[in-house]
């Protein structure tokens, strides 16, 4: 009680921040400029940050148009401005805003509470560009810049519908980052999309600088090291879910979008699986989940094979595996934990270096130092292998996220082979499961269709079926149009990928 009524005293005693304070602010910064012109027989200062604005623009569009008022009055005059966002306030945080977003500030000097506020932003975006991290051969080449507005045109462009709604915010104390949530009136779930909402206003966070930073506080389990949003930098997936009935969002200054809710078998599929047919879509899809299998296990497997398993092994093989490890002065363990580590060390740093020298580390750094270990007797050139095929299967996770996950798991694995042998595999294995049990995305499971089961959207989860068998959309998103289009109108009519 008592700290409650301390910060009501304390908000009692702050005076209320008035134009002339924040122009006293702005004052204080070297890139701020501000003069005097006469108006129509009549002194006006104009203010603006000369690296927030764009000069020309000032001299082209604004300052012409002015001095043709027939009155000095600022409504009047502004009104002949030939651009779209301007304003009239009274409020200081108002004019702290705009002006910190591009603005211009005009204020009749025999009137100082009033302010005009004209945009004349500095437009400094980089080209739209080709995806970068989910490239793909088949499929637009087209990817999210930083640029907030480009990047619903991009989607917009590719959903041409009335319906494809946009709510606005901004969130951030300092950073004041605009935010936006997309959806389809009619197709999305409205409880989906009053927790996406709910959950991005209720944030109180200082500065958001990345759409990725975002997804993280709005995750249903935030201590679980599973996505459970996803993140992407293509407009055409984007629009694609939204078409689903999933809800998106984009934040300034960020060039990927996260949408939800997801199931964990979307982390696994690919936008390029829509442009195979569907034969070898549906075989590299199970191509990838095996993939991410033997990731995980494989050695963890090899740790508790040669710790407490030598039964398992073949005849013919148990010759050469004791052969390569006969001089290696370390258990399993050790050596699996070391090439691990060297794997992960050699993949940040090509991550970190420039893209030419870190291409050379990570390949020439590879077989230098795995050839050396080999030779010196640190580890087994039979798990040399085991590990670098274990890297490269986890490279075929198509979401940047998931990959992470993937990559660290594998250590609790590793750890529980070497204690218990097969049983703490098992026993870690069933952990994962029972953890991704519990898990939800904005408050749907995030094992379906495996469970709860989900005989309809089997159609698009471990396999792709053709399109014509895809007539419904996703069940567990609840969507108020469930139709995709007529399946029996489909069905007299041969699929274009059959």
């Amino acid at each position: 009680m008592m700290l409650v009524k301390w910060m009501k005293q304390r908000k009692q005693k702050q005076p209320s921040e008035t134009i002339e304070d924040i122009y006293l602010i702005f004052d204080k910064s070297s890139d701020y400029s501000k003069y005097k012109r006469k108006l129509n027989d009549k002194e006006f200062e104009i203010s603006y940050f000369q690296t927030m604005i764009d000069i020309d623009r000032l001299h082209r569009d604004v300052l012409p148009y002015l001095t043709e008022a027939e009155t000095s009055d600022l409504d009047s005059m502004i009104e002949l401005v030939p651009i779209q966002n301007k304003m009239i306030t009274t409020k200081p945080q108002d004019l702290r805003n705009k002006v910190m977003e591009g603005f211009i500030a005009i204020r009749d000097l025999e009137d100082l509470s009033t302010v005009a506020l004209i945009e004349a932003g500095l437009a400094s975006d980089r080209e739209v560009t080709t995806p970068e991290v989910e490239f793909s051969v088949a499929g637009p080449q087209e990817s999210f810049i930083e640029s907030i507005d480009t990047n619903i045109n991009l989607i917009r462009k590719r959903l041409p519908l009335p319906q494809l709604q946009i709510k606005e915010f901004t969130l951030g104390k300092i950073t004041k980052t605009r935010v936006a949530v997309l959806y389809v009136e009619g197709l999305v779930d409205q409880e989906n999309f009053d927790t996406m909402i709910q959950r991005l206003q209720d944030l109180e966070f200082d500065q958001i600088l990345d759409s990725s930073s975002l997804a993280q506080m709005i995750t249903d389990k935030t201590m679980s090291i599973f996505p459970q949003l996803i993140n992407t930098e293509r407009p055409e997936r984007v629009s694609a879910v939204l078409a689903e009935g999933k809800v998106a969002f984009l934040c300034d200054g960020s060039p990927e979008s996260v949408f939800g809710p997801v199931t964990l078998v979307e982390f696994f599929s690919s936008l390029e699986d829509y442009y195979l047919p569907w034969q070898i879509a549906s075989s590299v899809r199970l191509l990838r989940f095996f993939s991410v299998a033997f990731s995980i296990l494989a050695t963890p497997i090899y740790v508790a094979v040669l710790t407490y398993h030598y039964e398992l092994i073949p005849k013919d093989l148990l010759a050469t595996v004791m052969a390569s490890r006969s001089n290696i002065p370390f258990p399993p363990v050790i050596e699996a934990v070391f090439l691990e580590l060297t794997i992960e060390l050699l993949r940040e740093a090509g991550a970190r270096l420039p893209t030419k020298v870190g291409q050379t580390i990570g390949i020439v750094g590879g077989i230098v130092i795995g050839q050396a270990s080999v030779e010196a007797g640190l580890t087994s050139n039979v798990l040399l292998i085991i590990v670098a095929l274990a890297a490269l299967a986890s490279f075929t996770t198509p979401v940047y996220q998931m990959g992470n996950t993937i990559r660290l798991i594998r250590f609790p694995f590793i750890l529980s082979a070497a204690l218990f042998g097969g049983i703490g595999i098992a026993f870690c294995g069933l952990y994962t499961l029972a953890h991704l049990l519990h898990l939800t995305s904005l408050g749907r499971p995030y094992l379906e269709p495996i469970f709860p089961p989900r005989v309809r959207d089997w159609r698009d989860a471990f396999i792709r079926m053709p399109f014509r068998y895809m007539s419904t959309r996703p069940v567990y998103l609840r969507p108020r149009d469930k139709g995709r289009f007529n399946f029996f109108r489909a069905k007299e009519k041969h699929d274009i990928d059959e």
